[in-house]
């Protein structure tokens, strides 16, 4: 089941160690299968609000996604980022191709 890494970022300073950060991410992703699906860009909001940076990255699975912000190559740009903009970052399963919206309910308890 394909995970994702997802980025919600504030106030990125870009400037030389965000410049290097970005010529640098795309290698640590490589060995694990990991690429981009969203990097940032205008958004139309359609309800409620929205700031920052959405940035997501997708990996054949979870275990990969975990490997990948784990590896040693990611953990040494990392700071390049976390020193020059905050935010949250998480990683999340996909779901099959056959997902419906109601199979959700299956997890849920019973009232």
């Amino acid at each position: 089941m394909p995970a994702y890494a997802v980025g919600h970022l504030h106030d990125v300073n870009v400037g030389p160690d965000i410049v290097e950060y970005l010529n640098r991410i795309d290698a640590t992703l490589e060995p694990f299968g990991g690429r981009f699906i969203v990097h940032g860009g205008p958004v139309d909001v359609l309800e409620g609000s929205w700031s920052g940076d959405l940035i997501v990255i997708a990996f054949p699975d979870k275990a990969s996604a975990h490997a990948w912000y784990a590896s040693p190559a990611y953990r040494r740009i990392l700071p390049l980022r976390t020193r020059n903009s905050r935010g949250d970052v998480f990683l999340i399963d996909g779901v099959t191709d056959d997902h419906k919206a109601t199979d959700v309910l299956a997890g849920l308890p019973t009232v």
